[in-house]
């Protein structure tokens, strides 16, 4: 299990190519996410996202669940079908409540199409991967624009990673985004 502490900021297009050209070169990334559930909504119901991304062709399986300190719990495998690896990640949680959750029937709820150009950049004794996201989330035959920067706590200091990332959003005129590409494209679905 790792814990994910990361800070997510919206943004325009334009502010993506300023910071592709202070920073150099990144690794570019071809993300295809799809967001599952159980008919009866058990995942959404306890917090929980439940996801399969392609990952420039690499399938990884991923269950994210609350923490009890800041961030979220992530645990991942890699499997081509959510149907192989749920039970997996479910165990690997050790999270009792999912037990009784029916694993059967997961049904896809929403998506992310995106484009990543990610990097890892390092200052003050920390580690932080710098993020630039652009392409579509979906849900309910809708799609929807997505263009942020994330910034994930790779080693080090949250606090250390917290001050850099603000101090990027302050230089880029980024503002702060405080849900996640699930439940923006979750909203979505639901017509909200």
């Amino acid at each position: 299990m790792g814990i994910e502490f990361e800070l997510k900021f919206s943004a325009d297009p334009e502010d993506l190519q300023k910071i592709r050209e202070d920073f150099g070169e990144f690794k570019a990334f071809s993300m295809e996410s799809a967001y599952y559930d159980t008919p009866d909504g058990a995942f959404a119901a306890g917090h929980m996202t439940l996801r399969r991304r392609q990952e420039n062709g690499r399938s990884v399986c991923t269950l994210k669940t609350p923490s009890t300190i800041y961030g979220r719990c992530e645990w991942e495998v890699e499997q081509e079908r959510i149907e192989d690896a749920v039970l997996e990640l479910c165990r690997m949680s050790g999270l009792e409540e999912l037990e009784r959750v029916n694993h059967k029937n997961l049904v896809q709820v929403c998506g992310a199409s995106f484009t990543r150009l990610a990097k890892e950049v390092e200052f003050s004794g920390s580690i932080v991967e710098l993020a630039l996201d652009q392409g579509f989330l979906t849900g309910g035959g809708h799609k929807q624009p997505l263009c942020e920067v994330e910034v994930e706590l790779k080693a080090g200091s949250e606090a250390a990673a917290t001050a850099w990332a603000k101090s990027l959003a302050g230089k880029y005129g980024l503002r702060a985004a405080h849900k996640s590409k699930f439940c923006r494209a979750l909203a979505l679905a639901k017509g909200e």
